[in-house]
């Protein structure tokens, strides 16, 4: 078996922002959750984004009764999508602002950060681990007093992308951290002569 590890920066990130205001008139309701919308977008526009990096992904409306009182909730989300990973990071330290601003953000917000050109990487880490194959083969066969002859099979294993730190909450390569470790095991079966 060969082993190839790469560390990488993410080059996607993604922020899902789910807030929701709630009144006792659903018109009231629409208006707060308005305002809100405003405060987000004026936010990452003065984080330099632009208006366009910001799109509507999900609204809904639920009515509570309590007690006989009617009570409108309004839940909207937008997601953020850019390459700028810097000024992701920038927005994603600065989020209490918008809760200071009264902005009732939803659990679920977040970012995620994705690592999308594991295709550009993929061939001189296969080969890596082929090395890493081989050097282990030879080790055996030094050890055992033969030599290595050809490839008699060969596979590649699954490419894993993680968290470089270890964090759980990403798979595939998105997580809540820009830093990725990517991950490929190869195993080749060679003739010993």
């Amino acid at each position: 078996r060969g082993l190839a590890e790469r560390e990488v920066t993410a080059d996607l990130a993604t922020w899902t922002i789910s807030f929701s205001a709630k009144a006792g008139y659903l018109q009231t309701a629409h208006t707060d959750l308005d305002g809100d919308t405003r405060a987000i977008r004026a936010f990452f526009g003065e984080l330099g984004f632009k208006g366009d990096d910001l799109q509507p992904t999900g609204a809904n409306v639920s009515q509570n009764n309590e007690n006989g009182v009617a009570t409108y909730v309004v839940k909207q989300r937008l997601s953020l999508r850019t390459t700028d990973i810097g000024k992701a990071q920038a927005a994603v330290k600065r989020q209490f602002d918008l809760v200071k601003q009264g902005v009732e953000l939803e659990e679920g917000s977040g970012m995620s950060y994705t690592f999308t050109k594991l295709n550009s990487i993929k061939p001189e880490m296969v080969a890596q681990a082929t090395r890493d194959a081989r050097k282990s083969a030879e080790q055996f066969a030094k050890d055992s007093g033969t030599d290595v002859g050809s490839i008699k099979s060969a596979t590649q294993g699954y490419f894993e992308v993680t968290a470089r730190d270890g964090d759980a909450s990403g798979g595939w390569g998105v997580s809540d951290t820009p830093f990725k470790k990517v991950r490929v095991v190869t195993t080749v079966e060679y003739y010993l002569d």
